[in-house]
Order: C-alpha cells, then sequence, then structure tokens
C-alpha cells in the first residue's frame, strides 16, 4: 500500500499584507469580469495571469446557449498562453468574480476542469503557479 499526504497551505491576506504586483494582478482580473459574457449565469468571472517575463494576460468567462457549456475565465486566460507563449513560464494567477455589480464577499476558486488545467500548465512548465482568490472580505493566496 502506498500513502500519499497533500497539504495546502492558504494565506488569508487584506490589501495592505500584498505586495504591489500581487494587487496590480487582482486589479487587472476584476477588470477582465468587464468583458465577460454570462447572459445565462450573470455570474462575471475574471481572470489575470502575470508571466515569467511580467507580462499580464486577462481572460474572462464566455457562456453561450448551451449553457453551462462554455469557457471559464481561468481556462480563457490559459489557453491563449499556451497558443500564444507557450515557451513562457506562467508564475500567478489571480481569480475574481462579481454578480449584480458587486464582487464576491469571499473568494471563489477554479473548477475541476480548471483545476486540472492549472495542473497540467505546472507539469509542463516544471514549476508551480501562486494561486490568488479575491474576495471582498479577504484574498486567499495559495502558492
Amino acid at each position: 500500500m502506498k500513502q500519499y499526504e497533500i497539504r495546502t497551505h492558504v494565506n488569508v491576506l487584506n490589501w495592505e499584507e500584498m505586495d504591489a504586483s500581487e494587487r496590480e494582478l487582482i486589479q487587472r482580473a476584476k477588470q477582465a469580469t468587464e468583458s465577460s459574457y454570462s447572459p445565462y449565469s450573470h455570474f462575471q468571472v475574471g481572470a489575470a495571469l502575470r508571466l515569467q517575463d511580467g507580462e499580464i494576460i486577462v481572460g474572462s468567462n464566455q457562456e453561450n446557449a448551451a449553457y453551462p457549456v462554455g469557457c471559464c475565465a481561468e481556462r480563457t486566460a490559459l489557453f491563449w498562453c499556451g497558443a500564444n507563449r507557450p515557451d513562457v513560464h506562467i508564475t500567478h494567477i489571480a481569480i475574481a468574480a462579481q454578480t449584480q455589480g458587486h464582487f464576491t464577499p469571499s473568494p471563489i476558486a477554479p473548477c475541476g476542469m480548471c483545476r486540472q488545467a492549472l495542473l497540467e500548465v505546472e507539469q509542463r512548465q516544471g514549476t508551480s503557479i501562486k494561486v490568488l482568490l479575491y474576495g471582498e472580505n479577504g484574498t486567499h493566496s495559495i502558492d
């Protein structure tokens, strides 16, 4: 029998506890919610990726009439990077969500498909991606 232990350390940070680059990334994720096409769920999600060279790539969720078929903000940004910047590592991802004109009080986590996509990007590039989940009441930071 093999046994594995998996631990996740989550830091809950307020705005002042984050460095300027993390705040900038979260701001870009929040701005990305504005380009969401979500006429069915009315749940706007934005993601911002920081690449190893400092470039920031954003994505937002895109729905269609075959709801819930669509693409999440995280995968929109990840797949753009895979298609356009495949040789540049992703160091961070920030995710924010809003509904009815208000950002969520608590952070939202990526869905299972997005978690799998993030894992495979980490495996491909050989380095981990720091995750920042924004909520009005605090940001969860996961290394």
